[in-house]
């Protein structure tokens, strides 16, 4: 993932649019005037930025105020994952800076509770939960994401919102890709953009939203920095049938429609809820 260098120094350094006047005499059929849905701003509401890495604090579609709310990163945004590693609550120790709308100041610190979930196994995730409830949070201006249930198709417009570095990048959905190799992981499923999102390091754990719905579709996580193949910090895409492809420059993200049957309640992830597929510890 191309966001490795930065993660792991800090790891080491402890350190994403109007109707006609009335029909003269004499009056004259008018079709009734149609006005166009008018697309959201997306801005930074939700957004958090963490040590080397960017966030967002997240909710289910279903969820209750009282819930401990969930910050939404990336896995390699915890740490440097094994390429089979799950971890599931585990102690954790963790503060977020949550950002106002426009990104211009900081509305408070958010910390963690424990670490719900992460893997960079098959997925590149993690979610932490706060100490904080959903009430509580938005008591301090910090209006929680909605996960959407449903992967975004080919072709939707998107916005990758980077709390670390305060930008939103835009773009569209390109497809998405049935293996992505990265060193020792392979990610399955993976969302790559069209080539305007030029996401930088940094930007590893930003909420991939839905411009329309303003929903999150995914989490950004990784690039093709130099055109090498299947290295660190250079993804390589593997269909069905092992062929092999290098996109110098294509930027990915990982889905998050599967986190949503997972998440019941109370801050926690069930594995064994219906429908939940996010990877499992071994046994």
């Amino acid at each position: 993932m191309r966001h490795l260098v930065a993660v792991l120094a800090a790891v080491l350094l402890l350190p994403l649019s109007t109707a006609p006047a009335p029909a003269a005499t004499p009056p004259v059929a008018t079709p009734p005037a149609t006005t166009s849905p008018v697309t959201p701003e997306v801005d930074f509401t939700g957004t958090v930025s963490l040590r080397g890495c960017s966030g967002s604090v997240v909710r289910p579609p279903a969820h209750r105020p009282e819930d401990p709310a969930l910050v939404l990163t990336n896995g390699h945004c915890v740490r440097l994952l094994g390429a089979d590693e799950v971890v599931v609550e585990e102690a954790a120790d963790r503060a977020f800076t949550a950002l106002s709308p426009d990104g211009e100041s900081d509305l408070g610190t958010l910390r963690a509770a424990g670490l719900a979930y992460a893997t960079m196994s098959g997925t590149d995730v993690a979610l932490y939960r706060l100490t904080s409830t959903y009430a509580q949070v938005e008591a301090m201006g910090v209006k929680a994401l909605e996960l959407s249930p449903e992967q975004a198709e080919p072709g939707t417009d998107i916005r990758v919102v980077s709390g670390y570095w305060r930008e939103v990048y835009s773009c569209r959905a390109d497809g998405y890709v049935h293996e992505l190799r990265e060193g020792r992981w392979t990610w399955r499923g993976s969302l790559r953009y069209t080539d305007t999102c030029k996401t930088i390091g940094g930007t590893s754990g930003s909420p991939v939203v839905d411009a329309a719905t303003g929903r999150v579709v995914a989490v950004n996580n990784t690039g093709n920095e130099d055109g090498e193949r299947c290295t660190v910090n250079n993804p390589c895409e593997v269909d069905d049938s092992g062929e092999v492809t290098v996109r110098h420059g294509a930027r990915y993200g990982q889905r998050t429609d599967l986190l949503v049957p997972c998440l019941v309640g109370g801050g926690r992830v069930d594995l064994t809820a219906p429908g939940c597929e996010l990877p499992r510890p071994r046994s």
